[in-house]
């Protein structure tokens, strides 16, 4: 993979620009292609999915949407019934919502439907904030739709979940299905310091694939060694099964911020968006977390029940509920460490998951109309979640991306530090 670089001179942290000035070409000894569809750190997901031209013969119209509320325990039930008496959830779009309690939902599913089963993932939360509350549709165009634009009637931590998405938008305005198989889930959580909120997609990853090895241990499954590509990929056996999105916005005095799916938007806007986070440290955030994950689904990549079937003929897989459920206890847990005691608690454990460890990177700079190469190899990632790389000459650098390109290592500044 080549990936393209930009060096500057020096500057003091403060007053460091983003902006490149030479730009330079580097070589990977890491196969794979990274990609990046908008400026670090809101990272849009690389999901999965298949192009499709007519949805005529989905469950629903594109126009109407039905969504099933769902809780953990009897607050969180009488959450789903006020929604549903007030009829309360809305679309960005002219989307008509039905809105149904779990006790109403049989009708969508068919006897021979591989549906989100309900309970099955209510039995298996056992947090306190997150997952509690959930949205399930059998189709939707889109679950961040559903997070985002319910900000104020859903409570912290609810997560949206559905069967098949049908809304992911590409740059050329292709309408994308991803498939059924697929955990594609939404959620949303609360901060107070903006400075950090780069880091939570690297807490999600982490939280997804521990999660896969802990039920897989549970059932007594083969281990499945689910990798981290940064900045928010997950990998298995070298082919994509997943990603992470965390977006945010900021409305009265707070940021609001999610992790989720694919979609696109102005780059310069995002330049914008991406330095005023930075510098509301003291606003109270909210995050909308995408996750999309191939479990059950072997195309277009493959998928984790895929790999199992290949290491076990045993039937007992892995389902989709038992996944979320395992994600949002680890995740809980994950997230409360990094709050209470930053990143660095959890360091050790994402090093040991992701894939760069010791990257060795060729870097290729034009000097006076000569190209001159220089080494960088990856260590880790600096306080503010970029990578840190050392040179031969025993310089550390900052690598992150320029915000000029859409592939992720052909927008990279190095800095040194």
């Amino acid at each position: 993979a080549q990936f393209i670089f930009s060096r500057r001179k020096p500057k003091s942290k403060a007053s460091a620009s983003i902006s490149p000035t030479t730009a330079t070409t580097a070589t990977s000894t890491l196969a794979g292609d990274f990609s990046l569809e908008d400026i670090y750190p809101f990272d849009y997901l690389h999901f999965p999915a298949i192009l499709t031209t007519s949805f005529l013969s989905a469950m629903e119209s594109d126009a109407s949407c039905s969504l099933v509320l769902c809780g953990k325990s009897s607050v969180e039930t009488e959450i789903a019934k006020r929604l549903k008496d007030k009829n309360s959830l809305r679309f960005p779009d002219d989307t008509k919502v039905s809105i149904f309690l779990e006790s109403e939902a049989k009708h969508l599913v068919k006897d021979d439907d591989d549906a989100f089963n309900l309970s099955l993932f209510m039995n298996s939360i056992i947090t306190h904030r997150f997952g509690r509350f959930l949205v399930w549709s059998p189709r939707l165009s889109s679950t961040h739709d559903v997070v985002s634009h319910n900000f104020s009637e859903l409570p912290v931590g609810s997560v949206c979940v559905t069967d098949i998405q049908f809304k992911g938008r590409g740059r050329t305005k292709n309408v994308w299905e991803s498939p059924k198989g697929c955990l594609m889930f939404s959620f949303s959580l609360d901060m107070e310091d903006g400075r950090v909120v780069p880091l939570v997609q690297y807490v999600v990853s982490l939280a997804v694939t521990e999660a896969v090895k802990d039920v897989c241990d549970k059932k007594g499954l083969p281990y499945i060694d689910v990798k981290i590509k940064w900045p928010n990929d997950l990998y298995l056996d070298g082919l994509k099964v997943g990603g992470i999105l965390c977006t945010s916005t900021y409305r009265s005095k707070k940021f609001h911020v999610s992790v989720g799916n694919k979609h696109y938007y102005d780059c310069n806007k995002s330049k914008r968006t991406a330095r005023c986070l930075v510098a509301l440290i003291c606003s109270t955030c909210r995050l909308k977390e995408r996750v999309g994950l191939n479990v059950d689904n072997e195309q277009p990549t493959t998928c984790l029940n895929a790999g199992l079937k290949e290491m076990s003929p045993a039937p007992n897989l892995l389902k989709r509920e038992e996944i979320l459920g395992g994600f949002f206890h680890k995740f809980e847990t994950f997230f409360d460490l990094f709050m209470e005691q930053g990143f660095k608690s959890l360091e050790e454990l994402y090093y040991r998951t992701w894939l760069h460890s010791e990257q060795r990177v060729i870097v290729e700079e034009k000097v006076e109309n000569q190209v001159v190469q220089n080494v960088v190899t990856i260590q880790g990632l600096t306080s503010s979640g970029y990578l840190l790389a050392i040179g031969d000459d025993n310089q550390m650098y900052e690598l992150h991306p320029d915000g000029n390109s859409f592939d992720f290592f052909k927008g990279l500044v190095r800095r040194k530090i």
